[in-house]
């Protein structure tokens, strides 16, 4: 299962989400986490947190984008202009339109509000991710267990 953890400006998020995937999912065998930073520090963050590859920039997001079974990060990454200017146009195109599974965090900072989310810390919206993305490698495992 390829997972591609996508996010900009410190990359604080995306090394939080790393780190937590490699504690809840330990099978390192049934996936392989790509780190995509909007810049060099987000990306550095993440490859330290323990991502398996990394890279920077919009070419690598649009790319990336097309073959991953899961895609997250903050909700920004599928609105152009966001996270203080960080998502191109073509990154929220590439995001949005990806085949993949897709757990997006809200986050207030970048000028929208999801209506209907509950009013949570980081700290819960990351377990939550976790707990998504476990369930996700656990029903890929189940269906190559099958032959689906």
């Amino acid at each position: 299962m390829k997972i591609v953890v996508i996010d900009g400006q410190g990359g604080r998020m995306g090394k939080s989400i790393i780190e937590q995937i490699r504690k809840s999912c330990p099978d390192e065998q049934l996936y392989t986490l790509y780190a995509l930073g909007t810049n060099s520090t987000a990306t550095l963050a993440m490859i330290k947190a323990g991502a398996d590859y990394g890279a920077t920039g919009a070419n690598p997001i649009i790319v990336n984008a097309r073959d991953a079974d899961l895609i997250i990060g903050p909700i920004g990454i599928i609105i152009a202009d966001s996270l203080l200017g960080e998502i191109t146009p073509e990154m929220a195109a590439a995001v949005g339109s990806s085949p993949a599974y897709k757990i997006l965090i809200p986050v207030k900072k970048c000028s929208h509000m999801i209506v209907g989310c509950q009013d949570a810390p980081l700290s819960e919206y990351l377990r939550q991710v976790c707990q998504e993305v476990a369930a996700r490698i656990a029903g890929q495992t189940k269906k190559s267990l099958s032959g689906s």
